[in-house]
């Protein structure tokens, strides 16, 4: 009988990866998403038919913050997060053979802006502010549920890189047309992951089942903006980078419908649960990261 996953919400640039990923390991793997030929997130009967019997579910629903944080859009990046893990925890509760392992996706943004230290699962401070509240309410609905034969992992996912995908595109574009210098500050810290790293970990935790609860999920070495700006411009053999202020930022952010919150506040996260496990970076570094990345 062949092994089953579920990807809840995995249409995008990470569910795309997971999902190629576990196919060629032999998985079958069933999507539960808002497109007509996955599992509605409205059809109950067939999101639990879905989930009973699988192996692992990994819930990476939510719509992208990368949009004004209007009225509209707050309730939808708020209740695409709470409510779709209810959904999921209300279809576990009634599996007869629930799945052993659920993960579900958290964000590093859960912590405050932090230029003086890194933040740890247990040394971190947790901030203020909209995106801060959706990350609580998002962690808090994932562990209202008991499910005894269900082992929970929240993955607090620092900014995803990998191949046309993710954030590598307009940071590309930045650069080849010349404005790849710092961005605000430049002091502003950038953690981020490998794709590649986010796949092997999910893994990792699969065969460890003594582990459980919240996780960092992010390579053990973030730099500073103006150090992955630099980056960028060596791994694209590009020598000017404008740098660009704040004000300027406020408004190419309206612009293009965004926040620059996902620029200038500094993310300085460590993976202290994740390496005091063992578990070993594939892409610790991100030159590393970036040479993988670029390369044709």
């Amino acid at each position: 009988m062949t092994k089953k996953i579920v990807l809840a919400g995995g249409t995008g640039f990470v569910g795309k990866y997971l999902e190629e990923k576990f196919q060629n390991a032999g998985y079958e793997v069933i999507l539960i998403s808002r497109k007509e030929s996955h599992v509605s997130w409205n059809n109950q009967a067939g999101i639990l038919e879905a989930i009973d019997n699988s192996e692992m579910l990994i819930n990476l629903a939510g719509k992208s913050v990368n949009c004004r944080y209007n009225a509209k859009n707050k309730e939808e990046i708020f209740n695409s997060r709470t409510e779709t893990t209810r959904i999921l925890g209300d279809a576990v509760l009634e599996c007869k053979n629930p799945p052993s392992l659920w993960i579900n996706s958290s964000t590093a943004t859960i912590y405050r802006h932090a230029e003086d230290r890194p933040m740890t699962e247990e040394g971190g401070d947790i901030g203020s502010g909209f995106s801060v509240d959706v990350a609580k309410e998002w962690e808090k609905s994932f562990f209202a549920f008991t499910l005894p034969k269900t082992r929970k992992v929240a993955l607090r996912m620092a900014i995803v890189l990998g191949k046309d995908g993710g954030v590598i595109p307009t940071y590309k574009n930045l650069v080849r047309f010349g404005l790849g210098g710092i961005q605000g500050s430049g002091n502003q810290k950038f953690s981020w992951i490998h794709i590649e790293d986010l796949y092997q970990i999910i893994l990792y935790l699969r065969e460890k089942e003594e582990l459980n609860g919240v996780f960092n999920c992010s390579s053990p070495n973030p730099v500073t903006n103006r150090e992955l700006m630099n980056h960028l411009r060596k791994a694209l053999n590009t020598k000017i980078g404008l740098p660009s202020p704040k004000w300027m930022l406020e408004m190419g952010a309206i612009l293009i419908n965004t926040e620059t919150e996902l620029i200038l506040k500094s993310r300085w996260v460590i993976p202290e649960r994740l390496e005091k496990a063992g578990y070993k970076f594939k892409y610790s570094s991100l030159d590393e990261a970036l040479r993988q990345i670029f390369t044709k």
